[in-house]
């Protein structure tokens, strides 16, 4: 991977969290005509988690392809939960179950529809520099100097915090170490800086995800599975979306994606790309897997 693009690839993710993107709509909008408003889809985005990002600008091209309207907005996971059980979003396509988001699933199970998995590749991790002198969390409590006793983390209210602070400080004996919460984009940043600097860093992190390809880092063993096993990313919609939008709430239910398409997606929007508008590399991306993206709307 170029280095060159590892920065912006950063940049973009931490403009991507404060930014509305898409076009102007969404099933609550007004000025619209009756049949525009049925056309109109709102996909909520959470804060960081690229994966997400990734699905969502994708299925946004697809579907403005096929008539509709799509606004993609951003927010924390919790908010967006709450949202789509009042019916102020149509859809989320980052819910990692049956461990990362369990909690919220449970609380707004009854109020929301799980519209199935599209990708079971994707696990918590917590990852080192790749020349780390540690290679399973087993150690990490007797080398926390090395590390400046410190787990850079992200969002607090995301479920791989809350699984780290819960289960894997205290199981391995972490409690002396400090388990910074910060933001997707800051904990990358701290990634490329201790990358560039040859310093030893332990990150949260997750895959797939593009940082693989970007940065020289591996995982920590979990031996006591603390972080949980390999996890599926569901599609979740509100209730209202099968029947606003029964042809879209096929499609989607439909959806599968692999870790090598999606890691194929990622790397483009996230580490190849310089600008600072994903639509038109998510589109070139689309025309260089036509025959997979068509298979979406068959």
């Amino acid at each position: 991977m170029k280095k060159t693009s590892i920065l912006s690839g950063i940049a973009l993710t931490a403009a991507a969290t404060l930014a509305l993107s898409g076009c102007a709509g969404g099933t609550g909008g007004t000025g619209g005509s009756a049949a525009s408003d049925a056309k109109s889809i709102e996909i909520a985005v959470f804060n960081g988690w690229d994966e997400g990002i990734a699905a969502s600008y994708l299925w946004q091209s697809v579907l403005e392809d096929k008539g509709y309207k799509v606004k993609l907005t951003y927010a924390d996971v919790a908010p967006v939960y709450q949202g789509l059980a009042r019916g102020d979003f149509d859809l989320v396509l980052d819910t990692w179950l049956p461990t990362t988001h369990a909690d919220y699933m449970e609380r707004y199970g009854d109020k929301v529809e799980d519209l199935g998995a599209w990708n079971n590749d994707a696990r918590l991790t917590i990852a080192v520099n790749e020349n780390a002198p540690i290679d399973s969390l087993d150690q990490l409590a007797g080398a926390a100097d090395q590390f400046g006793g410190r787990i850079v983390g992200i969002e607090p209210g995301s479920g791989l915090m809350r699984i780290t602070g819960d289960k894997v400080v205290p199981g391995y004996g972490l409690g002396g170490m400090q388990l910074v919460e910060s933001s997707t984009p800051a904990m990358l940043a701290e990634l490329k800086k201790a990358t560039d600097a040859g310093q030893n860093i332990a990150v949260t992190l997750w895959r797939p995800h593009w940082a693989y390809n970007a940065f020289p880092v591996k995982d920590l063993a979990d031996p006591k599975g603390l972080l949980g096993t390999a996890e599926s990313i569901h599609s979740v919609a509100a209730t209202s979306f099968a029947k606003d939008h029964p042809e879209a709430h096929r499609w989607i239910s439909n959806f599968s994606m692999p870790g090598d398409r999606l890691a194929s997606l990622e790397d483009a929007m996230f580490n190849q790309y310089s600008g600072d508008d994903y639509g038109p590399v998510v589109k070139k991306w689309i025309s260089e897997n036509q025959e997979w993206v068509d298979g979406l709307t068959a």
